[in-house]
């Protein structure tokens, strides 16, 4: 397991996104906290973060390559339309997918919905590089404290990882949720 910065990941930018393609499962961070991801559409990378986590029913949000993106895969109402233009940012937006094929099955555990996230940080060229979504979930075992720095990572969860992106301390807290699939637009802090 290796830990690199910022600037090593883009110095070796191809090399990393290669590895990410074959399914390599990794830790990075993000405008609010420390996340795992790994390509949504890569069935054994999505089984490794499940194991990883602990997590093996509930779904994961990916951070999706592009705003393009979203409108093509996703059902997007007015209300939606109004949170995408808040993109990047630290919401996770929940909605309808309408092309069940954007993700694999076993992201969002076979739902109609995904949670959405671009968030405000470098992290999201990673998605948009790959042209593909990235998994985006808290850098933790499933009901334990997340990461906000590598003296507090759980080692079980650390020797999981291919690599780790490593930025210091992130003092940020999970994104809102933000339910956009159902009638009236619900807010969910966490």
């Amino acid at each position: 397991m290796q830990i690199i910065n910022k600037d090593e990941f883009h110095i070796n930018k191809d090399e990393i996104l290669d590895a990410i393609r074959k399914g390599a499962v990794f830790i990075y961070p993000t405008d609010t906290i420390y996340g795992i991801g790994a390509d949504a559409l890569n069935k054994e990378a999505v089984k490794r973060i499940r194991k990883a986590k602990e997590r093996y029913t509930r779904p994961f949000s990916v951070i999706a390559p592009s705003k393009e993106w979203i409108k093509e895969n996703c059902e997007i109402s007015k209300e939606a339309e109004k949170w995408i233009k808040r993109l990047p940012g630290p919401y996770t937006l929940i909605l309808k997918l309408k092309n069940k094929g954007a993700v694999h099955p076993s992201v969002n555990s076979d739902m109609e919905t995904i949670g959405i996230r671009i968030p405000g940080h470098w992290c999201s060229e990673i998605a948009t590089a790959l042209n593909t979504p990235i998994i985006t979930t808290s850098a933790n075992i499933t009901n334990k404290t997340f990461m906000t720095n590598l003296e507090n990572i759980d080692n079980s969860l650390k020797n999981k990882m291919d690599f780790i992106i490593y930025e210091g301390v992130l003092k940020g807290k999970p994104s809102k949720i933000i339910e956009l699939t159902k009638e009236k637009t619900e807010i969910i802090k966490r």
